[in-house]
């Protein structure tokens, strides 16, 4: 899968580094999240993409 986070959109909430720690974290120092791993095959990929507020993340 490839994963796409549109950061202008995120508010940095966190769901996505909870629910997967493994591919998104959120950057402390800019309060928004990053993808650590944007070819990840993890299945807790399509759970943070459903459960983003805001629908920034898509995954391919």
């Amino acid at each position: 899968m490839k994963i796409f986070l549109d950061q202008q959109k995120c508010i940095g909430c966190g769901v996505c580094s909870q629910v997967c720690p493994e591919v998104f974290r959120v950057n402390e120092e800019t309060s928004v999240t990053e993808v650590l791993s944007p070819d990840s095959d993890n299945p807790c990929v399509q759970e943070a993409e459903s459960s983003c507020p805001v629908s920034c993340i898509r995954v391919e």
